[in-house]
Order: C-alpha cells, then sequence, then structure tokens
C-alpha cells in the first residue's frame, strides 16, 4: 500500500512557485492601476495591457475614489497572501491544509494558488 503523501515535492513546488510570481506580478501590476486612479495621475497612460487589463484601466476611470481605494486594499491584501504562500513554498509547508494536515488538491492550488484549507475543511467552515 503507497503512503499517503505529506508535501509536494520540490518539483512540484517549483510549478507552484512559478504560477504564483506570474499572478503576483498581475497584481502588483493592478494594484499600481487602481492607485494611480485614486490619485488621478494621468489616466491615459495605457501600458502594453492585456484585454483584462484594459477593461481594469477602462473601469477604474469610472470608479469612486472609495470604490478604487476598497479594491486596492483588497488586491495588497491578495498580493499578501500570494507573498506568505511563496513562504510556505520555501518552508515546503506549501498546499498543506492548517485544519486537516493532509495535501490540499492541486486543482484547488491552481485555482486558489494561496489557499490553505482544503475543500472538504472550507466547506465545514461554513
Amino acid at each position: 500500500m503507497e503512503k499517503e503523501k505529506t508535501r509536494y515535492s520540490d518539483e512540484e513546488l517549483k510549478e507552484f512557485r512559478d504560477l504564483i510570481n506570474m499572478k503576483l506580478e498581475k497584481a502588483k501590476k493592478d494594484y499600481e492601476i487602481l492607485k494611480s486612479s485614486i490619485n488621478n495621475s494621468d489616466g491615459n497612460d495605457t501600458q502594453d495591457t492585456s484585454p483584462t487589463f484594459k477593461v481594469l484601466e477602462e473601469g477604474a476611470s469610472v470608479l469612486s475614489k472609495e470604490e478604487a481605494g476598497r479594491l486596492a486594499q483588497r488586491q495588497q491584501k491578495f498580493i499578501q497572501h500570494l507573498q506568505a504562500a511563496l513562504v510556505r513554498i520555501e518552508n515546503k509547508t506549501y498546499g498543506i491544509c492548517r485544519e486537516t494536515g493532509k495535501l490540499i488538491s492541486k486543482e484547488r492550488l491552481r485555482a486558489v494558488p494561496h489557499a490553505t484549507l482544503s475543500m472538504d475543511a472550507k466547506l465545514k467552515q461554513r
């Protein structure tokens, strides 16, 4: 009988690190756009942006300062969660559910790379 895996391999952790770094880069860009929309610094500055980024930019120009501020706060929190996930990768504790101690499924981690709860534990929280 195969022993249940207690952690992801270094190879798997590298895959997640790359995914998180990509998301982190995008999150930081989105955060900068939101911040600049709050400060109303040149809103027409469209660097090389993806279509979703364009929508965010156009949306940011019609957001109230209050809404933009809330979104920027959420974005900042998201960035902190992603950075914490990178620390867990370094510690080799990434992907381990903080409730059950079991591995969180790869599917869930690909969708929510900063997840610290397995779906079972998450559903029990409700």
